[in-house]
């Protein structure tokens, strides 16, 4: 059977990103030019900028991926790119990048769903298996995602104000932490503990996410130490806010896996799916509850933005048959629906 060899490419927000993926799990190659560095200075990423470094950086990017999977455009079989959600300056330069490629070469263009294939990235470490439910977490996304195969999507909860890791980088600049903030939460939360008291996220829905109050209930706590002039501690505070957020979105993935029948795998997916807490919690308190059900945690490779989730994602609508048209333009706002 002959393989199958995609080129993904990813431009949805502050990483340039290009990979080669065979047969939906090999990864030949993985090249991200992250720009981490120039966002710091602004405490967030700048749509401007990220566009502008992306055009910099997307032909280098591309040749390097093509070059270290040591392959041509001629051996690639499909060109898969993010076509949204995300900046839509940042998508548009992806997108025609590989609009490119695809109609000088004469291949197939894959327009793919940037959290499908955050979902996806789990195959590159396991079979996928059906029906599944992801736990999608990232700056942009909280969603519990059911699957009941590999082309259909229904979101059964998301967030109803900030998403989780939003909450994390806006925490962190409050508390004078420096960009990207969900690591450094993290990082200082290690040393703390869940001392202090913060309002709980509710939401009408029992799969739903809240964060705004939480983020609030952290602003109003210093507020109210600085106006009684009273310390504490931001290890404590860290860990405290952490714990809290935490609770908060397993609460909603113990739900959705009491009252959703016939779940086989669940799968966590995003950037905040390398916060080493939320890894423990979900490994060492929740799977042991459902031995019935295989738990996937991505490495930390495929959880922030990449492009081999891409590739692996556009595999996937190409084994379907599925193919984009050549006018296909950047959706910053595109909806995770079934094909």
């Amino acid at each position: 059977m002959k393989d199958t060899l995609i080129l993904g490419i990813e431009s949805s927000c502050d990483e340039t990103a290009a990979a080669v993926v065979r047969n939906k799990k090999e990864v030949l190659s993985s090249v991200v030019a992250t720009q981490i560095d120039v966002h710091k200075e602004f405490g967030g990423v700048v749509p401007e900028v990220a566009s502008r470094i992306h055009v910099e950086n997307i032909s280098m990017v591309i040749d390097q991926a093509l070059k270290k999977a040591n392959c041509t455009m001629e051996d690639i079989d499909a060109v898969a790119v993010t076509q949204g959600p995300g900046l839509v300056g940042c998508l548009h330069i992806g997108l025609q990048s590989a609009k490119t490629l695809a109609w000088a070469f004469h291949k197939p263009l894959i327009g793919v769903h940037h959290i499908a294939g955050h979902i996806f990235a789990n195959e590159l470490v396991t079979d996928l298996q059906y029906p599944l439910l992801a736990l999608v977490v990232s700056g942009g996304h909280t969603e519990l995602v059911y699957l009941k195969d590999e082309n259909s999507f229904q979101v059964l909860g998301e967030t109803q104000d900030d998403a989780i890791g939003e909450a994390f980088d806006k925490v962190a600049r409050v508390m004078g932490l420096p960009y990207p903030g969900g690591p450094q939460i993290d990082r200082l939360a290690k040393e703390g503990h869940p001392v202090y008291t913060l309002a709980k996220p509710k939401t009408e829905q029992p799969m739903d996410f809240s964060f705004s109050g939480l983020k609030s209930s952290v602003l109003q706590f210093q507020a109210r130490c600085e106006r009684k002039h009273e310390t504490f501690v931001p290890a404590d505070l860290a860990c405290s806010f952490q714990e809290t957020a935490l609770d908060a979105l397993l609460s909603r993935v113990v739900y959705a896996l009491d009252h959703v029948s016939g779940i086989r795998h669940f799968v966590v997916a995003g950037g905040v799916a390398a916060n080493s807490r939320l890894r423990t919690l979900i490994s060492e308190e929740i799977a042991p509850r459902y031995p019935e059900i295989e738990f996937t945690i991505p490495p930390l490779s495929c959880c922030t933005d990449n492009a081999a989730m891409i590739a692996v994602a556009g595999t996937i609508a190409y084994q379907h048959g599925r193919r984009s048209a050549f006018d296909i333009g950047a959706k910053p706002g595109m909806e995770l629906v079934t094909e």
